[in-house]
Parts: C-alpha cells; sequence; structure tokens
C-alpha cells in the first residue's frame, strides 16, 4: 500500500497546509493510500506520533511507497534520514518527495536525495550558528539576548553602552523578594527550607506555585543574573 505523509509545524501564511500537501502527494499515488499527518510536530526529530506509525507499519510490510510534499516534511537531520533511510531499503520501500522531484526507485533518484539531504542539514546548521552569533552579539551589546525575564525582572528597553535602547531587564515589584531571599539566606545557620518557610510565613507567593520550594530557590541563588559585575 502506498503511504503520504505530510507534517506542518506552525500554521504561516506562506506554509502548505496538511491538507494541501496530501492533495498534492495524490497524484504519485495508487487508489490505495493511507495517510499519516503530524500537526504542530517539529522535524527536528522523529518524536512524531503518526511519523512512528507509519515507520512501524513499514516495518510490519504495510507500506510500499511512502510520499511526501517535500523532504524536510520527512526529517530536517541528515543522520535520522540516514537511519530511516536504511529501514526503507530494508523493507524495500520507495521514496518519492513531490518538491524536490526525485524518486527513490531509480538511481538518480537516489543520488538526487543524498545530495539533498546534505543541503538541507547545512541549511539548518548555517542557520543555528546564525542565532547562536546573533544571541552572543546582543550579550555583548550588554542587551537581553531573548527570553522570558527572570523572576524579579520584567523585560523593557535599557541604553547600551551606545546610548541606543535596547532589549533588558527592568526590575519590577518582585526585584524586592530576591533581595530579601539573598539576606535571608545570607544569615548564619540559614537553609533552603528554612528560607522556604520564612516566605510561607510572610505569604509570599512562588514564581509559579503558591508556595516556595528549594528548587526555586536554589535556582534564585544560584543565577548569575542577580550578581552584578564588571
Amino acid at each position: 500500500m502506498d503511504a503520504i505523509y505530510a507534517r506542518q509545524s506552525v500554521e504561516k501564511a506562506d506554509s502548505l497546509s496538511i491538507q494541501g500537501q496530501i492533495d498534492l502527494c495524490r497524484r504519485e499515488t495508487g487508489q490505495q493510500v493511507r495517510i499519516y499527518q503530524d500537526k504542530g510536530f517539529s522535524g527536528k526529530n522523529t518524536n512524531r506520533p503518526a511519523f512512528r506509525q507509519l515507520m512501524e507499519d513499514v516495518e510490519t510490510g504495510e507500506i510500499r511507497k511512502i510520499v511526501v510534499y517535500r523532504l524536510d516534511r520527512f526529517s530536517r537531520s541528515i543522520t535520522d534520514f540516514g537511519r530511516l533511510w536504511d529501514i526503507l531499503k530494508e523493507h524495500h520501500v520507495e521514496f518519492v518527495s513531490i518538491n524536490e522531484t526525485f524518486d527513490t526507485a531509480t538511481p538518480m533518484g537516489r543520488a538526487m536525495l543524498n545530495i539533498v539531504m546534505v543541503f538541507a542539514q547545512l541549511e539548518r546548521e548555517t542557520t543555528a550558528q546564525r542565532v547562536r552569533d546573533n544571541y552572543y552579539q546582543r550579550v555583548k551589546l550588554g542587551a537581553w539576548p531573548g527570553g522570558p525575564a527572570p523572576y524579579g525582572f520584567s523585560l523593557g528597553r535599557q541604553p547600551g553602552p551606545d546610548g541606543k535602547l535596547a532589549p533588558g531587564l527592568c526590575p519590577n515589584e518582585q526585584a524586592a523578594v530576591v533581595e530579601h531571599i539573598f539576606q535571608a539566606y545570607g544569615e548564619e545557620g540559614a537553609t533552603l527550607g528554612s528560607v522556604a518557610r520564612m516566605l510561607k510565613e510572610e505569604g509570599v507567593p512562588g514564581p509559579k506555585r503558591a508556595t516556595w520550594d528549594n528548587v526555586a530557590l536554589s535556582r534564585i541563588l544560584h543565577s548569575p543574573l542577580y550578581v552584578m559585575a564588571d
């Protein structure tokens, strides 16, 4: 039996929907076709429910051909795909990609598959490197690199070394609680448990729970974000 696999991590205006992928893939399948679709799952790994079911069906001999709209709908990792391709070959399963226009039933299709996977991996690694470079560049400029603000701060804009406003952390009403925690833990004989009990008695709610625990306190006390240094 033929199989169609479609995946969409997030809905975007310029992203082909799962139904659109399926409709295009039907042109390359027979009358009997089984549909597998994962919505809201990334292609960075194989931890996807419909994908796992597809591979189980491949290994039991139920699938003879897999059709996808694009190779990255199936996998974004050249390591993962290499392992998956070995499984497909072992069970004599053909692999067809509509967008890249290749069919592994032919020698040229298999060669094209290897070339496409190399460039797909290169693109992914290049994008990851750009993200890391941007992250460290923002840190060097004194800006908050991204992500949610830590307890005691809110996201705002602060002047950088060049005087221009950049994303930064602004103390909020919880900043006094952070200072109180450091002062209390600095007392002789203080423990995480004693500080947690103190905050509970004072009616101070935790970051994500109604009360404080050792893990939440340890995370704050060990964080370099609360340390001022030149």
